[in-house]
């Protein structure tokens, strides 16, 4: 049986097939839907976890215990799972172990564009990378029976192309009769003190050198002969492309990144008149090519920066005299498409929170989420933004430099998710070092901004059965936090009043703003028919509404010599009132 799947489907429909029993990820674009279609197979226990080390740790868990897991996170979450990924590579697996990186070249929903390849090479384990969502499955199986037979943890690396695209993909069935999960008791192998970990560290330097001769005659890594006056290099999504702008040429597809087959390498190099390596982001494979005594063309041509693409590649080649340069179709326009710059939903309970801290002049130290679209104009209140929980230990660490005047300005600006991702022990610090800096926690009951997945605090697991809650309020006072209170950001009134209070005390405090996602299904936020209107009549155009930016909100241009007016699409708007709360002159009201 065939179907069409993307690869995150694929990849989920892989470890369905493989055996894997336990899957673990944090949701993170391009990579969440793997955990959200790996719940589908009863088979698989599939949780989301609080941040990626856990899900990777809670992945090893089950390895140790003799089951095949996986591990699924976005490149920078590879960051925070770092940690047990080197230790891992010491101690080997028990079951197959893989752990899936989906990197985001061009930095489609991301603040950087690592590449994960270096990963690889720096925690000593192989990684395979796919080109299609029929690799992604059949990879994904690969990978579990690569882990188990060099006892090692293996890296899959998607891309946002690999990721999200479509293809055909042909169906098997899930393994049997692999081993039933039993304790079994081997400390050194597992426990990595010092005197232990000396003695793995030389099997981890001989398991990279037998990876490596292995991925010479392995069917993961294939030579593609054509025409021999070109040969490239390449690998994933780059494969395609080469393919489609040069179909004449040789390839080298690299199945496995990382070890590199050098004996393969070097063989394919030797039949080809002139070399290239084609790929997204660092010059990995180039660097290595180069480093065995190989001439080699690419990031003198490739774009080391941003995704790569057929109209890209093409552009490179023709610079080398290898394609003509392409010429314009007859008929073609250069017509821009409008701008679409990203936007809060309407009725988002972050915007007026925004809006009242752009208007207190506060220096906002802010995180990872939808709300980080509060740095976009016209609410302009975000200043800085590195990564994960960064917010409050951002803010912890200014107000330390700054004179009394200057600290009440100072305000960490975090999700609800984020903040029990990393933020829990920044506050911890916060408290504990008792930096007078006011943290505001935006609580929307959900993990929003990659598709509203289920977090500690939104009291669901991820196949939606009841679960504990965690209390953000209750779990504040327990890191030393004295001064708690919550706010309903719809009320700009109170939120301003609680925001003025607690950025003017002395001391640590947290506002917990507390209203769900306009976008979670079923939540009960507004009264029936609460769609707001413009009483033309009424408006003066002074343009106060526009201040937050709010989609459902357009403006009308009036004739040459009359102002314009505000206009509310019926189509957008949610009734949130804080548009409403924002005209001094009664023009905006209930629509009947």
């Amino acid at each position: 049986m065939k179907e069409i799947l993307s690869g995150n489907e694929a990849i989920a429909r892989g470890a369905f097939e493989a055996g894997c029993r336990v899957a673990s990820a944090y949701p993170g674009t391009p990579s969440t839907e793997i955990l959200e279609n790996a719940c589908t197979y009863p088979e698989i226990d599939a949780s989301w976890a609080p941040n990626e080390k856990v899900a990777l740790e809670v992945a090893i868990g089950a390895s140790f215990g003799g089951a095949r897991s996986m591990a699924c996170m976005k490149h920078v979450g590879v960051n925070v799972a770092a940690d047990p990924l080197f230790t891992l590579s010491y101690t080997g697996v028990g079951g197959g172990l893989v752990l899936v990186v989906a990197d985001d070249p061009e930095m489609h929903s991301s603040q950087d564009e690592q590449d994960s390849r270096n990963y690889a090479r720096f925690a000593k384990v192989p990684m395979l990378e796919p080109a299609d969502s029929m690799e992604c499955k059949e990879y994904t199986r690969m990978a579990f029976e690569l882990s188990e037979q060099f006892d090692t943890p293996v890296m899959l690396r998607s891309c946002t192309r690999i990721s999200h695209g479509k293809s055909i993909v042909e169906m098997g069935e899930r393994i049997t009769g692999l081993p039933e999960p039993k304790l079994v008791k081997n400390p050194a192998k597992l426990v990595m003190l010092p005197g232990n970990a000396r003695v793995r560290h030389p099997l981890v330097e001989e398991r990279t050198v037998r990876l490596s001769e292995y991925g010479d005659v392995s069917q993961l890594n294939r030579v593609e002969y054509r025409q021999k006056r070109i040969g490239v290099i390449c690998c994933g999504v780059t494969y395609q492309y080469v393919r489609e702008v040069l179909p004449d040429v040789s390839t080298l597809k690299l199945g496995m990144v990382y070890p590199l087959p050098k004996q393969l390498i070097a063989e394919f190099a030797a039949q080809v008149e002139r070399l290239f390596v084609v790929e997204e982001l660092d010059p990995f494979i180039e660097d290595q090519v180069r480093a065995l005594g190989i001439a080699v063309t690419g990031k003198e041509i490739i774009p080391l920066c941003g995704e790569l693409s057929p109209g890209r590649i093409r552009t490179a080649f023709a610079s080398a005299g290898i394609t003509p340069p392409k010429t314009a179709s007859p008929g073609a326009t250069n017509l821009a498409l409008p701008p679409r710059p990203p936007n809060m939903c309407p009725g988002c309970p972050h915007r007026g929170v925004f809006y009242l801290l752009n208007r207190a002049n506060a220096y906002v130290t802010g995180d990872i989420g939808c709300y980080t679209l509060g740095f976009m104009p016209p609410l302009n209140a975000m200043d800085t933004c590195v990564c994960m929980g960064a917010s409050i230990s951002n803010g912890s660490g200014i107000v330390r430099v700054l004179p009394p005047e200057e600290q009440r300005r100072i305000v960490a600006v975090i999700g609800d998710s984020t903040f029990l991702h990393t933020g829990v022990n920044s506050l911890m610090e916060m408290a504990w070092n008792r930096s007078p800096a006011t943290v505001l926690i935006l609580d929307n009951r959900i993990t929003a901004m990659t598709g509203r997945q289920e977090n500690p605090a939104s009291g669901f697991t991820l196949d939606g059965e009841a679960a504990p809650q965690v209390s953000i309020p209750d779990l504040c006072r327990a890191l030393g936090i004295r001064h708690v209170r919550e706010v309903d950001p719809y009320d700009l009134e109170a939120t301003k009043r609680a925001l003025d209070e607690e950025m003017n005390r002395p001391e640590p405090s947290v506002v917990i703003t507390t209203r769900a996602c306009c976008l979670i299904k079923g939540e009960d936020r507004f009264e029936k028919g609460t769609m707001l209107r413009v009483d033309q009549d009424a408006c003066t155009g002074c343009k106060a509404c526009l201040r937050i930016g709010c989609p459902a909100i357009e403006w009308q241009p009036a004739p040459e010599g009359k102002k314009g007016k505000a206009f509310i699409d019926p189509l957008l708007c949610t009734g949130c009132t804080v548009c409403l709360q924002l005209c001094k002159f009664n023009a905006i009201g209930r629509a009947v």
